[in-house]
C-alpha cells in the first residue's frame, strides 16, 4: 500500500500529516524524568538546560524543577520513596533515552566541548549515524544514568523524498567500533 492510502510503506512516513478525523500534534509539550539522585540531577540540568536555551520556570523546589525553551520542556522530579533504590535501566520498560534536536551540526560539537568541561559521562562522541541521511549526534548520561542525546539532521531528514528511517538495531550504543 502506498502513501495515497494513508498507510506508509515499510520505513517510510505517510505524506499526509494526519488521517481524516485525526489530530496533528504540534510537538511534545514536555517530558518529566523521575530521579533518585535529585540534587545531583538538578545541579547537572541547571548547567545543561541554559546551555541548550531552556530556562527554569514555574515552581522550583528541591524535589522538582521545570525547564522551558525551544518549544520544549523538561521536568526533573524526585522519584517516590518506594522506588528510592531502583536504578535506571535503559533497556527496561520506561524511557530509553531523550534526544534534543540541534539547529546546526556545529551545535553538536559545541555541546560536546561543554560536556567534557562538566566532566559528563559521554556515551558516544559526535559522529554520523545510520538512522537518517546526514544524522550527526552525541550522547551522554545524566547523574541518574539516563542517556541524553543531541542530534542534527539536515534538511527534511527522513521526510525528504526517497529517505527512510534506519532503526540500526546492530549499531552499538557507544558508536562505531
Amino acid at each position: 500500500m502506498g502513501a495515497e492510502s494513508g498507510i506508509a510503506p515499510a520505513n517510510k512516513l505517510p505524506r499526509m500529516a494526519y488521517l481524516a478525523g485525526g489530530v496533528e500534534v504540534n510537538g511534545v509539550a514536555h517530558v518529566i524524568l523521575r530521579v533518585n539522585r535529585i540534587a545531583e540531577c538538578i545541579a547537572f540540568y541547571d548547567q545543561l538546560m541554559p546551555f541548550l536555551g531552556l530556562r527554569t520556570v514555574a515552581v522550583r523546589s528541591e524535589d522538582f524543577v521545570y525547564y522551558v525553551g525551544g518549544r520544549t520542556a523538561l521536568g526533573i522530579r524526585r522519584a517516590d520513596p518506594e522506588h528510592a533504590g531502583a536504578p535506571h535501566v535503559e533497556t527496561a520498560p520506561g524511557i530509553d533515552h531523550l534526544c534534543f534536536r540541534a539547529r546546526r551540526r556545529e551545535d553538536v560539537d559545541t555541546l560536546y566541548s561543554f560536556l567534557r568541561e562538566l566532566g559528563a559521562d559521554i556515551v558516544r562522541a559526535p559522529e554520523e549515524g545510520p538512522w537518517a541521511p546526514g544524522y550527526y549526534s552525541l550522547s551522554f548520561r545524566d547523574p541518574e544514568g539516563i542517556r541524553l542525546e543531541l542530534n542534527h539532521v539536515p534538511g527534511k531528514g527522513i521526510l525528504a523524498e526517497g529517505a527512510s528511517l534506519d532503526p540500526a538495531p546492530d549499531h552499538p550504543l557507544t558508536g562505531r567500533p
